[in-house]
């Protein structure tokens, strides 16, 4: 998967959870769950770009970094919402399984950059 493909994804992320936000009960539980997921949700794709105009591999691992945490996040409240009876799993199934992919795409890339590169090694 090239840079251009996963700046589309982890949008397509952040519409996707936008969606689901404007779809919860205007209720207190509801608004804070909501608010919560709606600034995890959308910082992963966020901060995805950040990374890729870091100017160095150490700022690209500490922004690169955020993305998998925030992903994570992204999971937890979701899984809230299902388990608190707001939203049924089947409808959010799919958005969680994407949830796993990115954190795994994302903790891979992490991984990947904190190893030392081949002139680094000698």
């Amino acid at each position: 998967m090239d840079n251009g493909e996963l700046s589309e994804r982890t949008k397509q992320f952040a519409l996707r959870i936008l969606h689901v936000v404007a779809s919860l009960p205007r209720t207190r539980e509801g608004d804070t769950l909501g608010r919560q997921l709606l600034n995890a949700g959308t910082s992963v794709g966020a901060n995805y770009r950040e990374a890729r105009r870091a100017r160095s591999r150490a700022e690209f691992a500490a922004k690169i970094g955020v993305c998998p945490q925030e992903a994570d996040e992204s999971q937890y409240w979701l899984e809230l919402l299902v388990e608190s009876g707001m939203i049924r799993k089947p409808l959010l199934s799919p958005l969680l399984a994407e949830t796993n992919e990115l954190i795994a795409i994302f903790a891979s890339s992490l991984k990947t950059s904190r190893r030392p590169s081949p002139i680094e090694r000698t």
